[in-house]
């Protein structure tokens, strides 16, 4: 059988089983905030600088969720936007892909431009941990400006009209890029204050305005325009980090925030 193996295990997370549930469990320990999430924001460096503020995203979507994760991440090697239609494996068992979505999606198939993105794989044994009888639907996003973003979003809503599916939508993105702190976090959260009525508009002019280098805008995009075409209304940011809170450099962060559209 045809399927995505893991490209980054050992390095973003760990690639023992046993060491992977262990650090998992541990991050969604929190008590879950009371939200059912139409969409979320999620980070995907490694686990062990992003990995608490990803589980914060995800602890929005009840655990018993059995449905379709759309799980979109920015191409970070510059390939157009794709879909993956095989299943993905991570260190604690397969993670099956919605082919049924994939086909209504109505958008190009590239396993091979799949492969060595992290992007989307950070967020695989999250979801195989957290909801193991849901499926996913990668798409790895090219273009990201505001067009593309409409237009992806519209392929998006056709495929859950067309298929039914229960529909969470994951867009996987890093804020502000090896900045200092301050910088990150000045800019990060004035542009996440534009997503809090999901201004989408407002959110690319402020991206523009200072700068920051957010490496997911589209997809974050993308997943705000999906949920407020299906009734959301507002996103609520969860929790931000840098990597300096890891580290203790605070001269050069990226940033991390899980936000959840509701």
């Amino acid at each position: 059988m045809d399927m995505r193996p893991c490209s980054v295990a050992g390095m973003f997370y760990p690639a023992e089983p046993r060491h992977l549930e262990q650090l998992l469990e541990a991050f969604f320990q929190k008590k879950a905030p009371r939200i059912d999430a139409r969409g979320i924001v999620a980070p995907h460096a490694g686990y062990i600088y992003s990995g608490e503020t990803g589980a914060r995203a995800f602890s929005t979507i009840p655990p018993d969720f059995d449905g379709t994760f759309v799980v979109i991440g920015p191409s970070h090697r510059g390939y157009m936007t794709c879909a993956s239609a095989v299943p993905w494996e991570t260190p604690l068992g397969i993670v099956d892909v919605d082919t049924r979505f994939i086909e209504a999606l109505d958008i190009r198939i590239d396993e091979i431009s799949h492969r060595n993105e992290h992007s989307i794989e950070v967020q695989a044994p999250i979801i195989k941990y957290r909801f193991p009888r849901a499926r996913i639907a990668p798409i790895m996003m090219g273009d990201q400006d505001y067009t593309a973003a409409i237009n992806l979003a519209e392929h998006l809503l056709r495929a859950i009209k067309e298929t039914g599916r229960n529909v969470r939508v994951v867009a996987s993105s890093d804020f502000s890029h090896y900045v200092p702190d301050e910088v990150a976090r000045r800019q990060d959260l004035y542009v996440i204050d534009a997503l809090k009525n999901l201004d989408v508009r407002e959110f690319y002019r402020r991206l523009l305005e200072t700068g920051a280098t957010v490496c997911g805008y589209g997809p974050i995009a993308t997943m705000c325009i999906t949920c407020q075409r299906l009734g959301a209304e507002r996103g609520e940011l969860l929790q931000y980090t840098t990597s300096g809170d890891v580290t203790g450099d605070f001269n050069q962060v990226v940033g991390y925030a899980a936000i959840a559209v509701v």
